[in-house]
């Protein structure tokens, strides 16, 4: 069957790709969208769109018979799952088919038999792929240790812990299942043996109906936070052939004994040994699918359609792989603590464009960041001869990206693609684990200050009133002033007020920033002379030698260097050559309004309370670091602790609860004589 109109079960960046392969097919696209998507991306860009009323997951993306429904209504004759929500799940292929639409994904018999990774596993061991022995929890011992708990129906770092006292087991095992029951509506767990510095190293597979099954190379997905890759490259680096080969050969063994069509993952853990074993086959599309098909110069969406229509793939044997490629996902999160995700409008979303460059992303500068959702911003790829190449292209590319909005993952980004193990192909899934602290670190080379002063010249040009105020001294000077000034770079700026200084041409004038999300302070000197160019007060071997209201050129210590300044309100963007700043604008005098009261427990982001610690409430005595209060956001669930001993003198939070960032959920009044207080009150990722 020919397939001429196409819906795509999901969202953002994964349905704007799949709307990119069918415009050059010439297949018509529909989208679906919740009410929190109305305006989102993939929405714009479909050709046909249709409403799942509702926000949260579970009321739209999840609701199969709404999606089959849409796809009626639309007059599609097809269906692509994208990844995540309904892709792996069995019954909604089955519902697509029964309604006669093509399905572009695998076989319903296939994704049933690979959807619980314990079914899976046992299947595996039949076809002879390497596996790890299962462990059961209610036997585990010490020599067990440590253990992995699992999802048996879903992945992407949900319901999955790592458990390394035995004592932890069951609170772990009920975390995990409740966890996965929220996101697949499967509550199963498994444990097996948790690998240490084990390597994530993956085979991309793409089968037809017509007994062609092609291995198409080795991804490596080691760097990973929360059990969710955040850098992913092919082919995967360091593999001796023996292994490689051992590798495709195992995968596809795996997708023959599934009967597999389509595009699917076959994943491995890879011991520090070069041992392998198989973890999963996950039976869809993967997030990293565009380093793949950097490398082999395929479109693998294409592919999924083709076979979809019943289509022998091109050739017995996949084409010859070229040169490396490797992708990094930007996400709206903030690493320093603990992984936050930020939410937000994105003001400004500009990545360089070049050879060897892609950008894959749901979003647009304007686009808002919500909390219902992946934190996913963006993915960008790169694709370059070697290694070496594509990761230093990579690296530049995101350095030099316009980001501006909430915080995002892009210097952890850079400096993860910078660091000696990294470059030396030191790879494990405990990469973060062992470098988050000095890669969250302030980078050397970095210099707020002067970034910070740009901001401030560019602003003291910017502002109108300074602009009206120079003529006015220009004037008072008989034209002096607009003599000298003339062939500037700049307009001269005027008198005006900051904070409680009264500024004038000739006086120092300040400016205080917040440097963000670090919080450091800055406080910026300058002033504007007779040639009404602003120039640094105080701040010795700097030199102004531009300024307009949104770019400045300065000579630092005999070196030029250029900055573009954005102002947005009271929040200021400086991008640089070699890196990015982010201010807030403060005010002279601090405000007393914005102190809390001590042992204050506020929402560190937007979310939905999912659950209270059992019998809290005003009143009962709590412990330093207990789990008070359970937030989910953008699918995770994060738990807010107690800041010390004492007791719960008011609680504003209840299951069900929508907060906003800041919202006062709980105080917890310390008791002097009782154990030290947790050194803050922050969110413990749980997931």
């Amino acid at each position: 069957m020919t397939i001429t109109t196409l819906l795509v079960a999901n969202r953002g960046e994964i349905a704007c790709r799949i709307f990119r392969t069918c415009r050059d097919l010439g297949i018509t696209t529909v989208a679906v969208y919740s009410d929190a998507d109305a305006d989102a991306l993939h929405v714009r860009e479909a050709d046909l769109a249709v409403r799942l009323p509702g926000a949260a997951p579970a009321d739209t993306y999840l609701r199969g018979d709404l999606v089959v429904a849409a796809a009626r209504a639309a007059g599609a004759d097809a269906v692509h799952p994208g990844y995540g929500f309904l892709s792996e799940n069995a019954a909604f292929a089955a519902a697509v088919q029964d309604a006669g639409l093509v399905w572009v994904g695998p076989p319903v018999k296939a994704i049933e038999l690979m959807a619980s990774k314990t079914r899976a596993k046992e299947l595996m061991a039949g076809a002879g792929v390497p596996l790890l022995a299962p462990v059961d929890p209610a036997t585990a011992s010490e020599d067990d240790l440590p253990l992995l708990l699992k999802a048996a129906a879903g992945g992407g770092g949900r319901g999955m812990r790592i458990v390394r006292e035995l004592d932890a087991l069951p609170g772990e095992l009920l975390a995990a299942a409740a966890e996965a029951a929220s996101a697949f509506g499967d509550g199963e767990v498994f444990a097996e043996p948790y690998v240490e510095r084990g390597r994530h190293v993956e085979v991309q597979v793409m089968a037809d109906a017509h007994d062609t099954v092609w291995a198409l190379g080795t991804r490596d997905c080691s760097l990973q936070r929360r059990h969710q890759k955040v850098i992913e490259e092919a082919p995967a680096p360091g593999l001796d052939e023996a292994l490689r080969t051992g590798l495709h050969e195992a995968a596809v063994a795996a997708a023959r004994a599934v009967g597999y069509r389509g595009a699917g993952t076959v994943e491995f853990l890879v011991s520090a040994g070069g041992r392998p074993y198989f973890l999963e086959m996950n039976t869809r599309l993967q997030v990293e699918h565009p380093v793949t098909e950097a490398v082999f110069g395929l479109d693998l969406v294409a592919l999924q359609l083709r076979v979809a229509e019943g289509e022998p793939l091109p050739s017995p044997e996949p084409p010859q792989p070229s040169g490396h490629a490797a992708e990094a996902r930007l996400y709206a999160e903030d690493p320093a603590r603990d992984w936050q995700p930020q939410t937000g409008a994105l003001l400004t979303l500009e990545v360089p464009e070049g050879p060897g460059l892609r950008l894959d992303t749901g979003y647009t500068g304007g686009d808002t960041i919500g909390v219902h959702y992946d934190p996913m911003i963006a993915k960008v790829i790169a694709h370059a001869p070697t290694r070496t190449e594509a990761v230093r292209l990579l690296a530049r590319a995101l350095e030099r990206a316009r980001i501006h909005g909430p915080v995002t993952n892009r210097d952890l980004l850079v400096r993860s693609l910078r660091h000696p193990d990294f470059a030396a192909a030191r790879l494990d899934t405990g990469f973060y684990d062992r470098h988050l602290a000095e890669l969250t670190a302030p980078a050397a080379g970095r210099d707020p200050a002067t970034a910070a002063l740009a901001a401030t010249l560019a602003e003291a040009v910017r502002r109108p009133e300074a602009v009206r105020g120079a003529e006015a001294v220009r004037a008072a000077e008989g034209g002096r002033g607009a003599e000298e000034g003339r062939g500037s770079a700049v307009a001269a700026p005027a008198p005006a007020r900051f904070g409680a200084w009264r500024n004038v041409p000739s006086g120092p004038q300040r400016k205080r920033y917040r440097s963000e999300p670090d919080g450091t302070e800055h406080e910026v000197a300058y002033r504007t002379p007779r040639t009404g160019v602003p120039e640094p007060h105080e701040t010795p071997g700097t030199r102004v030698l531009a300024a307009t209201p949104d770019h400045v050129t300065l000579e630092v210590g005999g070196l030029t260097r250029h900055f573009a300044v954005t102002a947005y309100a009271d929040r200021v963007h400086v991008d640089a050559t070699d890196a990015s700043y982010t201010f807030t604008a403060l005010p002279r005098f601090t405000d007393p309004a914005t102190h809390t009261a001590p042992g204050s427990l506020l929402a560190p982001m937007p979310g939905t309370v999912v659950r209270l610690a059992e019998g809290l409430a005003a009143g009962v005595a709590v412990e330093a670091g207990q789990p008070l209060i359970w937030l989910e956001a953008m699918k995770m669930e994060h738990r807010i602790l107690a800041p010390a001993s004492g007791t719960l003198t008011a609680l504003h939070a209840a299951p069900g609860h929508q907060v906003e960032v800041g919202a006062l959920l709980a105080v917890v009044q310390e008791d002097p004589a009782a154990t030290t207080p947790v050194p803050h009150p922050v969110p413990e990722e749980t997931a």
